[in-house]
């Protein structure tokens, strides 16, 4: 059972958190990467959600670098398109 504490975000918010569009937060929910509640007519992210989503996306980097090879760095994966498919 979750702490009753849980801070739920708007999708706008986590958006602006990871500095990434809000498409890319609905892909994440509807690939299953965020869990996510319907409240009424809005969907809400518990910030738990979060730590998994970025335990993910953290393990996705290195192995992308992985592929890269040895010599790769982050800066070789930093473009906007690479950061919307997180």
């Amino acid at each position: 059972m979750q702490d009753q504490t849980t801070r739920y975000l708007r999708v706008n918010a986590v958006a602006e958190r990871y500095d990434i569009s809000k498409a890319t937060i609905y892909r994440a929910i509807k690939a299953g990467k965020i869990d996510a509640l319907l409240i009424g007519k809005s969907l809400r992210i518990p910030e738990y959600a979060l730590r998994a989503f970025e335990d993910t996306a953290a393990e996705d980097a290195r192995e992308a670098l992985d592929s890269l090879g040895r010599n790769a760095s982050p800066a070789d994966l930093d473009s906007d398109e690479t950061a919307e498919v997180a």
